[in-house]
This record gives C-alpha cells, sequence and structure tokens, in this order.
C-alpha cells in the first residue's frame, strides 16, 4: 500500500530572531532584513510525511507553497530531505492574501494535483501566527482534519491514526482519509539534509528562476527531476475575486510597535555567595519561587 501526501509548507521572515531593522516605518516587517527560511512546524509536517513514507513504499510527497519565484527554496529544501517534487504557486493576483485566500488559493492547487490521502502542514506559521490556513483549506474541500498533531502513528484501510498534542493532555484519534492535519513543534524534528539529495536537487529551478540565463535554462530542460513546477492563478482555474487583497476580508485596523527596555539594570559578582544572595532577594520580593 502506499499514500500520496501532500507537503504545505511556507517560506517565512525568520522572526524568532527580530533586530532592531525588523520593522519598517509604516509598521511593516522587512523582510529584506531578516533571512527567509522554512516555517518551522511545517518541517514538523514534512518529517511525518517522510516517515509514512518509509513505513509505506512508494508513498510519493509533494511539496506546495505558496509566494515568489524565490520560494522554489523550501521546494528544494524538502526534496533534500526526501520529498519527491513540488510545486510553487506564484503570480501577482496572490499578493496580499489573508489565510482565507491563502487557503483558497492552495486549494485550488490541490484540486490541480488531483490524488492525494494525506494533506500535512504545520499547526501556524511564525510571521502570522494564526493556525487558520490548514482548516480553511480542510473546510474548502469539504475535508476531515485532524489539528495540532504530535504523530502520525498509520495510515492503513482508508484511515489514519494520530496521536494528538492537546491542552489538557495526550489523546489519540483515528479518522478516515483523504484528510487534512495540522502538525505542531511539539511533533519530532525534520531529520537533516541528505547529501546525496543536495547534490542532485541543488539546481532544481521553477521556470523563472532560469528564464534569463539560457545554459541553466537548457541545463534544467534537459532533467526532467530537476523542474519544479511553477502554477500561476490561471493554471489552478482559482477565482482572482477570491485571490490576493481583492479575497481578502482581514483588513489591518492599526499597527503598534513596542519596544521592551531594562527600567533597571545590576551588576553581581561572579561568586557562590553574590548569586545566592540575589536568589534569596529574588526569593523575597516574589520574582521568583
Amino acid at each position: 500500500m502506499s499514500l500520496n501526501i501532500i507537503v504545505l509548507a511556507k517560506q517565512v521572515p525568520d522572526t524568532r530572531n527580530v533586530g532592531k531593522d525588523a520593522m519598517k516605518e509604516d509598521g511593516t516587517v522587512n523582510r529584506a532584513a531578516l533571512p527567509a527560511i522554512f516555517n518551522p512546524e511545517d518541517l514538523n509536517a514534512l518529517e511525518q510525511a517522510l516517515k509514512l513514507k518509509e513505513m509505506y513504499p512508494g508513498t510519493k510527497v509533494t511539496i506546495l507553497t505558496m509566494g515568489p519565484a524565490r520560494a522554489a527554496e523550501i521546494v528544494r529544501e524538502g526534496l533534500y530531505r526526501g520529498a519527491d517534487d513540488g510545486v510553487v504557486l506564484s503570480d501577482r493576483a496572490f499578493a496580499g492574501s489573508d489565510t482565507l485566500a491563502t487557503s483558497y488559493a492552495l486549494s485550488a492547487a490541490i484540486k490541480k494535483l488531483g490524488q492525494y490521502d494525506l494533506i500535512l502542514g504545520g499547526r501556524q506559521a511564525i510571521d502570522g501566527d494564526t493556525a487558520q490556513v490548514g482548516p480553511q483549506v480542510a473546510e474548502k474541500l469539504k475535508l476531515p482534519q485532524v489539528t495540532y498533531a504530535e504523530d502520525i502513528i498509520k495510515a492503513e484501510n482508508g484511515k489514519v491514526t494520530v496521536k494528538r498534542r492537546i491542552e489538557s493532555g495526550v489523546e489519540t484519534v483515528e479518522a478516515p482519509y483523504p484528510i487534512v492535519i495540522t502538525v505542531n513543534g511539539s511533533a519530532e524534528e525534520c531529520r537533516p539534509r541528505n547529501a546525496k539529495a543536495v547534490m542532485k536537487y541543488k539546481k532544481a529551478a521553477v521556470p523563472s528562476e532560469v528564464a534569463a540565463d539560457e545554459e541553466k535554462k537548457a541545463f534544467v530542460e534537459a532533467r526532467p527531476y530537476l523542474q519544479i513546477g511553477e502554477w500561476t492563478a490561471n493554471t489552478v482555474e482559482a477565482d482572482l475575486a477570491q485571490c490576493g487583497l481583492a479575497g481578502s476580508p482581514t483588513k489591518v485596523k492599526g499597527i503598534e510597535n513596542v519596544v521592551f527596555t531594562a527600567k533597571e539594570a545590576r551588576k553581581i559578582e561572579n561568586t557562590d555567595e553574590a548569586l545566592e544572595d540575589l536568589i534569596v532577594e529574588l526569593i523575597g520580593n516574589h520574582t521568583i519561587g
């Protein structure tokens, strides 16, 4: 038995390492000042897909991401770790999408991909923290969904067994597939890149990445395994009224930068006695303990 698995992944600015230049004067994220990375919980989801691929020979793992052409780096990262192929959903029509418009575009692309058993994604992206896209994709595709997954135990005979990490503890659920599953950051970390896969796929690209270089273009076109799909709104037959800003009912009312500064600082000697005195003081004023 084999599975067709789609992993929804996003290229995000590394908001875990925010510096003084991370925000623009208008309050928007200065993406140029932050490195672009594979959304962490999407990597957790990818690992679950790759584990299932090992469990069920013949399983195919496809990375689906939405963004500009440079988001192809996310597909390459997936290929380096064991994914089979990928698609970048890229079109100016998708610019400015909120979660509703994003989930619409992704669901249209999933319909275009066709056969699938499991659709996996991270619980949420670190640049938005909404945890809405996965569930919205499930609703648009009229599929069951399991959220807060920590481990996909098995997927056999049309049913998937999932361990969930929820606020009150852990539960194990069983559900029919096709299904959408969102994965927690508490799930197993994604395996590192495979050296042979890096050498094989390092020149994989979407057409627009190599369009200006005839030599690179010819190199990629001669090797189908290096060709990453690049789909537009027209490719997935998307309704433009539901894409980008036009399809995004979310409106930002205001943005405020908050900078935390220390009001008081004190240096202590690097001795056991000084540290013990500090701990006693902190316990006494209920800062700790």
